[in-house]
């Protein structure tokens, strides 16, 4: 097993599936909600610098409200109001879509290949996992499957990383986490002392441009699986 680990872990957006994928699928939603995307961005940008918050929902709709001042819609400048808004455009507003998208090949065989080596499986991404449904039938081979809000903090924060540490019951330094985010997965795990694996996709995976911070860069699920198991 590579580097001894005992655990694998993945981020879902932009590594389970081309992020690309989701953004053509979402055009015209995103487009009906311009506004609203446009200063939700701004809020995320906020959170992901933010340490851990004992009410993580509370604050980002108060974030909101800040964005929201001059706004004269009704109730825009509410706080419960914008729980309301938020879960509507975007925890449940772009569930549909998830069901559209496909995974990046060979993603399910290589979950089943890691878990019948007897790795533990996890899953760890900024958005909640039940917002993508049955995770391509990924959930119910995960021995863990959370979302970092729910832990009070954003990736590249440490704390969720030792959240899904403690639920998996494995040391930091025998989990590989995947991800394809160089700031907010592969930094946040080393951060927090875990292994790390790259998806390179574009013009990374074109010219075959590793990461340099990463332990693991690799082109394909068959590739990484071949990697971590060989």
């Amino acid at each position: 097993m590579y580097g001894g680990i005992k655990a694998i872990a993945f981020d879902i957006d932009g590594t389970l599936y081309p992020s690309w994928r989701l953004y053509v699928s979402i055009a015209g939603y995103f487009l009906s909600n311009l506004r609203f995307f446009l200063k939700y961005n701004k809020v995320r940008r906020v959170l992901h610098k933010t340490a851990p918050l004992p009410d993580f929902f509370e604050y980002q709709a108060r974030l909101w409200v800040e964005e929201m001042k001059h706004e004269k819609t009704l109730g825009v400048g509410d706080v419960e109001y914008a729980k309301v808004r938020i879960n509507e455009v975007v925890y449940e507003g772009l569930k549909p879509y998830f069901s559209k998208i496909k995974t990046f090949p060979d993603v399910y065989q290589s979950f089943v290949a890691f878990k019948s080596s007897g790795l533990k499986v996890g899953i760890l991404s900024d958005f909640p996992p039940e917002q993508k449904g049955r995770l391509w039938g990924l959930r119910s081979l995960c021995d863990v499957c959370i979302g970092s809000e729910e832990s009070g903090a954003l990736k590249p924060s440490i704390y969720p990383f030792g959240i899904l540490a403690k639920k998996l019951g494995v040391a930091p330094g025998e989990i590989l986490y995947v991800g394809n985010s160089v700031k907010y997965d592969v930094l946040g795990a080393k951060r927090f002392g875990m292994k790390t694996a790259y998806i390179m996709t574009g013009f990374r995976r074109l010219f075959n441009i590793k990461c340099r911070e990463a332990d693991i860069s690799f082109k394909s699920y068959r590739q990484l699986k071949n990697i971590v198991l060989n």
